[in-house]
C-alpha cells in the first residue's frame, strides 16, 4: 500500500479542512490503496517557538489584522519572505523527521510554509520524493505557496496559475481544477423542499445562511439581528434564516434563546453543510475561500462580510466581478440587501444563482486526487 503524507497546520481552518476533503477523496476514489496520514507539521515537529504559530493566528487574523497584514504582506512580501526564508533554513531538521517518521512515498502540501523547508531537506536526501503543492487559496496566494522543484501544483483561479508561472513553476506542472473541497458537495442535491423538511425549515419561505466560520467568529449576532429585523418589517416575513455559528457555543446559546419574529434555526457546528446550503437560498460569510468554493457549487449568490487582510482580500473581487455576490460590512445593510434579494429582486437572486453555479467546481477534489494518482504511475 501506497503511503501519502498531508503536511497542513492549524493556521486557519481552511488547511485541515482541504487536507481532510483529499484523504476522503482518495478513500472514495481508491479504497484501500493508499495509506494517508494528515500531519501538523508545525505544531508536531517544529521545535519552540516556531510550533506556537498556529496558537498565535486566531488573535492576529481577528483581533490584530493589522499585524497580520504587516507580516503577511509588505512591499512584494519581502518581510515575511525574508522570516521564512531564515526559519526553513533553521528548520530542515524538522522535515527530515516528518520524512522519516512517515516513510512516504508522496508528500502533499496544503500550506504555504511547507515547500521551501521540504525541498532544502529533499536536496539533502538520497532519494527525491514527490511532492505536490494544492494551494488552498482561491485568487490571491502568497509566493510561499510555489516553489519551481515540486512535481505539480494544483491552483483554483487563472489568478494564481498566472502566480505560479510567474513564481517559475513550469506551466507543464501547473494544473487549474478548483479547490479540494468535501466529496459530498459533488454529489448531486436533493430536492429542497425534502432537504427544508429534514432539518426543520420552513418550506416555501427563502432562507439566508449566515456564517462566521468554524470559530463562529465576526459580527454573526448583529447580521441575524439585523436580518430578523428586515425581514420581518412588514408584519409577514419575507424570508427565514439559518444560523450555523460552528464552536461558538455562547453565540449559539444566545441565538437559541432569542426572540425571533422571522422563523429561524440556529445550530451549532454541522457535519453535514452540504444539505444547509442546498436548501438555503443566499449566504453571508467572511471571505475564506473553502466557504466560497462550497457556496458557488450550491448555487448560493453570496454578501461578503469581511475578510482576513492579505490572503483573504482577493476573494472580494473574485465574488464581485463574477457577479455571484456583493461585499458589505454593515449589518443594516447586509439585511436590506437580503430583504431585497427575497422581495423585488428575486430575478437578480436568480441569476447572481445560476452565475455561481457556473462557476463552481463540484468535482475539484476528485479530479486533484486522479491527477496526483496519475504523476505517481508516471
Amino acid at each position: 500500500m501506497k503511503r501519502i503524507l498531508i503536511l497542513m497546520s492549524d493556521t486557519g481552518g481552511g488547511h485541515r479542512a482541504s487536507a481532510q476533503a483529499l484523504k476522503a477523496g482518495f478513500d472514495e476514489l481508491y479504497p484501500n490503496r493508499f495509506a494517508i496520514e494528515i500531519v501538523d507539521f508545525i505544531t508536531d515537529y517544529m521545535p519552540w517557538p516556531f510550533n506556537q504559530m498556529p496558537k498565535a493566528y486566531p488573535f492576529l487574523s481577528n483581533d490584530a489584522p493589522w499585524l497580520w497584514k504587516l507580516l503577511y504582506g509588505g512591499p512584494n512580501h519581502r518581510l515575511s519572505n525574508t522570516l521564512a526564508q531564515i526559519g526553513s533554513r533553521l528548520l530542515v531538521r524538522s522535515a527530515h523527521r516528518v520524512i522519516d517518521a512517515h516513510q512516504p512515498d508522496l508528500i502533499i502540501s496544503v500550506h504555504p510554509l511547507m515547500q521551501l523547508v521540504c525541498m532544502l531537506a529533499m536536496a539533502r536526501r538520497p532519494q527525491r520524493i514527490p511532492f505536490v503543492t494544492v494551494v488552498t487559496d482561491l485568487t490571491t496566494a502568497h509566493p510561499l505557496w510555489f516553489h519551481r522543484e515540486v512535481n505539480a501544483v494544483y491552483v483554483a483561479s487563472e489568478n494564481t496559475r498566472q502566480m505560479a508561472l510567474k513564481a517559475g513553476v513550469d506551466p507543464a506542472r501547473i494544473h487549474l481544477l478548483g479547490l479540494p473541497i468535501r466529496p459530498a458537495f459533488a454529489r448531486s442535491p436533493r430536492p429542497k423542499a425534502d432537504l427544508r423538511a429534514e432539518l426543520g425549515m420552513a418550506l416555501e419561505l427563502p432562507a439566508v445562511l449566515l456564517m462566521g466560520g468554524g470559530e463562529g467568529v465576526g459580527p454573526v449576532e448583529e447580521i441575524a439581528a439585523a436580518c430578523d429585523a428586515s425581514l420581518s418589517a412588514t408584519g409577514r416575513p419575507l424570508g427565514q434564516i439559518v444560523v450555523i455559528c460552528g464552536r461558538n457555543k455562547a453565540l449559539q446559546e444566545r441565538l437559541t434563546t432569542r426572540a425571533w419574529r422571522t422563523p429561524a434555526r440556529v445550530n451549532g457546528f454541522v457535519d453535514n453543510m452540504p444539505d444547509w446550503m442546498h436548501a438555503c437560498d443566499c449566504i453571508v460569510t467572511k471571505a475564506g475561500p473553502g466557504t466560497i468554493a462550497e457556496a458557488l457549487i450550491c448555487g448560493l449568490p453570496i454578501i461578503l462580510s469581511g475578510f482576513i487582510p492579505g490572503q483573504e482580500e482577493g476573494n472580494v473581487p473574485f465574488v464581485v466581478e463574477n457577479g455571484v455576490g456583493v461585499y458589505e460590512k454593515s449589518p443594516a445593510a447586509i439585511a436590506a440587501i437580503v430583504a431585497r434579494w427575497f422581495g423585488p429582486e428575486r430575478e437578480h437572486l436568480r441569476e447572481m444563482s445560476a452565475r455561481a453555479r457556473a462557476l463552481g467546481h463540484p468535482h475539484a477534489t476528485f479530479d486533484i486526487v486522479r491527477s496526483i494518482v496519475q504523476l505517481m504511475k508516471d
